[in-house]
């Protein structure tokens, strides 16, 4: 009875929030959703004919309505209910920001913000806790796709994402404070879908639908190293918690580790049988998860080059994957439309997540670890609580 009037209480809280949605602003009126291929798709000309719905008694699936509102989540308190596995996660979506198709999502180190990447050519910054647009950047070529916040916060990157334009692609650096362009970073010829910054926040690396791994001088805007190891274009890029290696996926199928002071090829990790969309480190740094075309999300152990574990159960392309902050959760996002929490040790998939309207491209977690933000092409990115225990 108890577990029942939580799950009520928490039901009520969460759907009583659609009344404050109004005052989250838009740079563009949202547009009924429609079945499109995700980033990959894009790249090859390919699209499922189907995003098919899962279902698995052995998994539980959240399924909630999507949500808005401006009341701060700070007022918000999520309890832990029945858990049913050795690690428990408890989810309940809080809110769906409202804008174009989403690309890329990013909080700010101190999880303040929430920065937004869309097809709209904009790039959203949100107050995590208002659910309110503090600004919209734009002036992209084409897309605004790949995302990423320095360590230190002060600024934000966003990439130039279109796709067989005939002018150079940019990788754009914002100030935080007063989302005023401070500088733009040339040369990639092609669209650039993943950013990430050295742990130290003085180098950028950039990776391209040109074929090349980029890394950049972050005060003086220039070029230091260009990578072509890659035999197709890059879909994702990495920097692993201690600055040491380099990770990148490609529509060649692998995921390449790299070390980042000499820029010398570690290891070329070979196994999907479909585009790698996105590659994110464990926090401890010495585990590295893939995500791909196959269905499959993959992990590695990156101080040998070797498959620890293939985890299979998403139904569609996996375009996205991220890690808690404590290394306990592996969250993905999938062309099935539902978001996948796996116990990032054992590999058991814990729970599904529902609600989005159309394929899922990326999620990440608030630097708390208490958030899930996931992009969707339905027009939100969407803000999920998590609650970690054991049973």
């Amino acid at each position: 009875m108890l577990i029942r009037s939580q799950i009520i209480v928490v039901t009520m809280i969460v759907l009583g929030l659609v009344a404050g949605c109004a005052g989250a602003k838009s740079m563009v009126e949202a547009v009924p959703p429609t079945e499109m291929p995700g980033p990959t798709a894009i790249v090859t000309s390919m699209m499922p004919t189907a995003a098919p719905k899962l279902a698995s008694a052995a998994t539980p699936t959240i399924v909630l309505t999507p949500t808005a509102t401006s009341v701060p989540l700070s007022m918000l308190s999520l309890q832990p209910m029945s858990p049913d596995a050795k690690l428990a996660a408890e989810v309940a979506q809080l809110r769906a920001l409202k804008g174009y198709r989403a690309w890329d999502v990013a909080f700010s180190p101190d999880g303040r913000l929430l920065a937004s990447s869309h097809e709209d050519r904009t790039v959203r910054v949100w107050d995590v806790d208002t659910g309110q647009l503090v600004y919209s950047l734009g002036g992209h070529m084409g897309w605004a796709v790949g995302l990423a916040f320095s360590p230190d916060g002060r600024l934000l990157a966003s990439g130039d994402g279109q796709l067989g334009i005939k002018r150079q692609c940019a990788i754009r650096l914002w100030d935080t404070t007063t989302g005023q362009l401070v500088r733009t970073l040339e040369g990639h010829p092609d669209g650039v879908w993943s950013i990430d910054f050295s742990p130290d926040g003085r180098t950028l690396v950039s990776g391209s639908l040109d074929g090349t791994v980029r890394l950049w001088d972050v005060n003086s805007g220039q070029l230091v190293h260009t990578l072509k190891e890659h035999e197709g274009r890059v879909l994702s890029v990495a920097y692993s918690p201690d600055g040491r290696l380099l990770a990148s996926g490609s529509v060649d199928y692998t995921v390449r580790l790299w070390d980042a002071a000499t820029v010398r090829p570690l290891y070329t990790l070979t196994g999907h049988t479909g585009n790698v969309g996105n590659v994110a480190f464990h926090p401890a740094g010495q585990v590295l998860a893939s995500a791909a075309d196959d269905n499959t999300i993959r992990l590695w152990d990156v101080r040998h080059g070797q498959l620890v574990r293939t985890l299979e159960g998403h139904q569609g392309w996996v375009n996205g994957v991220a890690f808690s902050p404590d290394g306990r959760l592996l969250a993905s996002g999938s062309h099935d439309r539902t978001v996948g929490l796996w116990d990032a040790q054992s590999g058991q998939l814990l729970r599904r997540l529902e609600g989005h309207q159309n394929v899922v491209l990326r999620v990440t977690f608030s630097p708390d670890g208490t958030l899930l933000a996931t992009a969707s092409w339905d027009d939100t990115v969407r803000l999920w609580g998590v609650v970690k225990g054991h049973q």
